[in-house]
């Protein structure tokens, strides 16, 4: 403190410097007030931004939820689309497959002159000693001592189609039908279309061959010395 104030502070106040003292006092409770009037203000934006902000995330999320109901739901569509082909297309490999037997199956016996094969069967259900069905055999011709198993296929063009004959072969007879029993048995493959390779491999796995042309069907001639596999 220097001496000047000591010496004002020492002297009487007057009415004049309480009165200043007053109005000091009054300005800056006004700067005060006016203060938190406008910490008043900036919160109360602050919150209807931050208000506004929660809005545009809840509309975000809400968008973003509507894109994905929609996706899912688009998803499921192209999911049943799916399907609904697929059943399309294998109700029609079914048809095609039908009609291929079918055709075949006319008078088959007929290819077979030498062993007298004059009744057929078509699909013919094995089952085991559970009564679980095991396979089923597309064509059966049988006489009273002979039949023979016919795998019938829309297009027979894989190897692994007659590896499928063999082990259905060996099926028919470990759990032969009635109509089988103890009879010889004979296998065969036909196919709307044959693919070449495939039919040697058939004739080496000891099976007859046949195929569709047009609306019958004819027995592909065997190699020389074939000697059709019994079971």
């Amino acid at each position: 403190m220097t001496a000047e104030e000591a010496i004002e502070w020492g002297k009487p106040l007057s009415f004049e410097k309480v009165w200043a003292m007053f109005a000091e006092t009054d300005r800056k409770y006004a700067e005060t007030v006016e203060i938190i009037r406008e910490v008043g203000r900036k919160q109360a934006k602050t919150e209807e931004l931050l208000a506004q902000q929660k809005k545009n995330i809840d509309q975000v999320s809400n968008e973003i939820r509507e894109t994905n109901r929609s996706a899912y739901d688009r998803l499921a569509q192209l999911e049943k689309n799916v399907d609904r082909v697929s059943n399309n297309v294998g109700g029609l490999n079914r048809s095609i497959g039908e009609l291929v037997e079918t055709l075949i199956a006319a008078r088959l016996w007929e290819k077979f002159p030498q062993f007298g094969l004059a009744r057929a069967y078509q699909r013919l259900p094995l089952y085991d000693e559970n009564n679980q069905i095991k396979t089923d055999i597309d064509i059966l011709l049988v006489n009273t001592d002979m039949c023979m198993a016919v795998e019938v296929k829309h297009k027979l063009n894989r190897m692994d189609e007659v590896d499928g004959h063999l082990k259905r072969m060996r099926l028919i007879r470990q759990y032969p039908p009635e109509q089988i029993g103890s009879k010889q048995l004979l296998g065969a493959m036909a196919g709307g279309a044959v693919d070449p390779d495939v039919k040697d491999y058939a004739y080496k796995s000891g099976f007859f061959v046949l195929e569709l042309t047009g609306e019958s069907v004819h027995l592909i001639p065997p190699p020389d010395g074939f000697e059709p596999k019994k079971w």
